[in-house]
């Protein structure tokens, strides 16, 4: 498989090339060249197979010719050693929990993935690889649990100050080793745009061999089809298909699940659940794409005001919006209808969502609510211990600490802080590397 630069200006690239290099020269996205198809018995008869078999048959045609069968075998299988469980919430709607991964977040998956492709390619390496990730939330704790310790990776962390929760913190400042973090005094979109400046730089990036763990690198994206896959295979009603809602902030997730739709994945809709920060819903209703700085929310893994993958699901659909309009729908959920539903589920279902959850399933609601008949998921995409902060006030009660993490968060925070600015972070990285 071959991979191209979203902005056209660059050379093709095979899977590890893409996955070392993380962003195209040219600063485009790397895309397939070709998407794979699977025959329509594969997801018919998915009960079949275990979810090692379904992985490794939806991510081999990305990396064959630069992982072996056998040793990719092992990476998925390492990848998804944990539960990935359909649970009902009420008759229509259903959740898919994607949190019983190390650091509690969906983002185990691509993280775990990623880095023991990283690790697989750097022992072909002599070279010192760091990466180098901007995180709103979940990323950087998964990240930092997936790579820690990994031999020959050093992984450097940018978050925004305050605007992660305290778990969230804990996750992704307290492991040391090879794991380090930088506070940065300000936004998100800062800390985003301040890791893209780095990686074309070529001053930096001829003294430090760098690379990404942000969804916009291939490694990190493409695994994220698994748990797709997976729902499918337990989804009950296989002669209707679900809807499903994503909760999107800097769409890698969604973008996906669209990608497992185009290979055959048997889907009725896809919502793009957002909250305040609504790009891409007013696209979807206006079609005018405006990108703005993004809005402090309580669910923070989601203040992106210019999602970096949706230009891959503009690519996916030839950039033609009724074709997107037709699989997608977008929806805006406020901080306080997040809380609301947060306490309508958990009172009405014994069901509790964390704030990212609520909001996909409010948009969920929503849609079916107008679409009378059909029946759809969520996918929680995290627990809710890790915004406890939020969420005990809003239930009133306390949240149950999962043991996986009691101890980490005794431990004490490790973090630099640096000021919003390209120069800082490139005055660090060549202090640390020199």
């Amino acid at each position: 498989m071959k991979y191209y630069s979203l902005n056209k200006q660059s050379p093709d690239v095979d899977f590890k090339e893409a996955t070392i290099k993380g962003q195209a020269p040219d600063k485009g996205l790397y895309f397939p060249h070709t998407i794979p198809v699977h025959g329509k018995e594969f997801f018919e008869n998915s009960w079949q197979y275990s979810n090692e078999e379904i992985a490794f048959r939806l991510i081999q045609p990305y990396v064959a010719g630069t992982i072996p069968d056998d040793a990719l075998e092992g990476i998925v299988k390492e990848t998804i050693n944990f539960r990935i469980p359909l649970v009902p919430v009420n008759d229509d709607i259903f959740s898919l929990e994607l949190f019983h991964g190390p650091t509690l977040a969906f983002k185990d998956v691509g993280a775990r993935f990623m880095s023991r492709c990283l690790g697989y390619f750097a022992h072909e390496r002599s070279e010192k690889v760091v990466v180098l990730v901007a995180t709103s939330g979940d990323t950087g704790g998964a990240v930092a649990h997936g790579f820690y310790d990994v031999p020959g990776v050093e992984v450097v962390i940018l978050y925004p100050s305050g605007k992660v929760s305290s778990v969230q913190e804990k996750q992704l400042t307290t492991l040391g080793k090879n794991i380090h973090a930088l506070e940065v005094t300000g936004t998100f979109d800062d800390c985003q745009q301040m890791v893209k400046q780095a990686f074309v730089d070529e001053e930096l990036t001829k003294k430090i061999f760098l690379t990404s763990a942000n969804s916009i690198n291939v490694a990190r994206w493409l695994p994220q089809q698994f748990y797709y896959a997976f729902a499918w295979k337990q989804w009950a009603d296989k002669q209707h298909p679900p809807v499903i809602s994503v909760p999107s902030g800097n769409f890698g997730n969604i973008c996906a699940g669209l990608l497992a739709y185009c290979s055959g994945l048997p889907v009725k809709h896809f919502i793009a659940a957002c909250n305040a920060n609504a790009v891409v819903p007013s696209f979807l209703t206006t079609g005018e794409y405006q990108p703005k700085k993004a809005i402090a929310t309580i669910s923070n893994a989601m203040d992106v005001g210019n999602p970096s993958n949706f230009v891959r699901i503009l690519e996916l659909f030839h950039h033609k919006l009724g074709d997107l309009r037709n699989v997608l729908t977008g929806y805006s959920i406020s901080d306080d209808e997040t809380r609301a539903v947060m306490k309508e589920v958990y009172q009405q279902y014994k069901y509790l969502p964390d704030p990212h959850g609520a909001v996909g399933y409010l948009a969920l609601q929503r849609y079916l609510q107008q679409h009378a008949g059909e029946k759809g998921m969520f996918l929680e995409t995290a627990h809710p211990v890790k915004f406890y902060d939020v969420v005990e006030p809003v239930i009133g009660e306390t949240v149950p600490v999962p043991a996986s993490i009691e101890e980490q968060l005794k431990l004490t925070k490790q973090s630099s802080l640096i000021a919003p600015d390209y120069t800082a972070l490139k005055d660090t990285l060549l202090a640390m590397y020199k």
